[in-house]
């Protein structure tokens, strides 16, 4: 069975073009193309990704969030008690007065006792906002990070300029080092994310717009569908960049990722100046973000990467593989998140203006 599914998934109608075949993605000539089986080295390299995350949150984070007057909270942890623990992870964190009468007769104890306990304990689930403010550090580094990279590694291509360059001699465009590196950095990364997905922060999905200033939307998620939202999320990130690394979309990807990353680290660095309570900078970060964002994802998405995407390709074949539409139907799914989020953002931006 999996050897079928496996010829099935590799089938070259669904990744190539009409007269073309894998046996024509052999190195040759000078060139290079990108080949499936090395993206198992994703795996190795978000280890890595981690051990840099742990060195500059302990080494760089710790004593800038010290600097920026972030103080360390200890929080104090309630007496160990299996009965009332067991209450608290398997029916409810805010139990009612009766419910709390109830618990104080079964553990003998006084009623403020157990009031005390459930409040300790539920203080142990909000992260401190030293934490917080780590782990927005390592997200605003690395975006920060790759999008400088993108910058060096693109602004000397012809396709950063000329977006019909991405489709000039596709299938048989070389890999360049830049782009190996470039694809295995982004890749890696959601990786690490999802590995660390159950020691980070369990933040709600309304937690992720609380830190930005102004916000008051009604957003509401359990943890366990936060959770699963944020497995998703990474999962499909993963598979859309190994899939257009498999089909040699390169070239598009590249441009692709470099937009995303570009107004990523505006917000995390808004995050940041949050947590130290610098408004008014804060403030400033998070308009440039909304500016950048819309100007990336609004405008420059839909107008610059999905017209290569869709209408370019018709070009250089008349006969679109499946591919085409398995890439750009997520890519239009990609493009409804950016307007929803985008809405979102203006609810934000317009409530910071009139409100102040």
């Amino acid at each position: 069975i999996f050897k079928t599914l496996n010829s099935w998934f590799w089938w070259e109608n669904i990744w190539m073009p009409v007269n073309v075949s894998w046996a024509h993605f052999v190195d040759r000539e000078g060139l290079v193309f990108p080949k499936p089986h090395q993206l198992y080295a994703t795996i190795p390299y978000a280890f890595v990704l981690l051990i840099i995350r742990f060195l500059s949150e302990r080494f760089i984070a710790i004593p800038l969030a010290k600097a920026l007057g972030i103080k360390n909270v200890r929080r104090v942890k309630p007496q160990p008690n299996p009965v009332l623990e067991s209450y608290f992870r398997e029916c409810t964190k805010h139990p009612s007065q009766s419910e709390i009468q109830g618990l104080a007769k079964k553990c003998n104890c006084t009623v403020h006792f157990v009031e005390k306990w459930f409040r300790r304990r539920r203080n142990l689930e909000i992260p401190t906002v030293l934490r917080k403010f780590r782990e927005a550090f390592w997200r605003f580094s690395f975006y920060l990070a790759s999008s400088i990279a993108g910058l060096i590694f693109l602004y000397d291509k012809p396709w950063f300029y000329d977006i019909w360059q991405t489709w000039v001699g596709y299938p048989f465009q070389t890999l360049l080092p830049s782009q190996y590196w470039y694809y295995m950095a982004e890749i890696s990364f959601y990786w690490s994310l999802l590995f660390t997905l159950g020691i980070d922060n369990k933040r709600k999905a309304s937690d992720t717009l609380r830190d930005c200033p102004g916000f008051i939307l009604p957003l509401s998620f359990s943890s366990l569908q936060d959770f699963l939202a944020h497995v998703i999320h990474h999962l499909a990130a993963i598979g859309l960049m190994s899939c257009s690394w498999c089909g040699n979309y390169v070239r598009i990807g590249t441009l692709v990722i470099f937009l995303h990353d570009t107004a990523d680290f505006w917000l995390e660095a808004a995050k940041m100046l949050n947590y130290a309570h610098w408004e008014k900078t804060c403030n400033t970060l998070f308009v440039i973000f909304a500016i950048t964002f819309f100007i990336t994802r609004i405008i420059l998405f839909p107008c610059w990467i999905l017209r290569a995407t869709l209408y370019q390709p018709t070009y250089y074949s008349t006969t679109p593989v499946i591919a085409y539409f398995l890439f750009n139907g997520q890519l239009l799914i990609l493009q409804g998140l950016h307007l929803y989020w985008g809405y979102l953002i203006f609810r934000i931006l317009r409530r910071f203006i009139y409100l102040k």
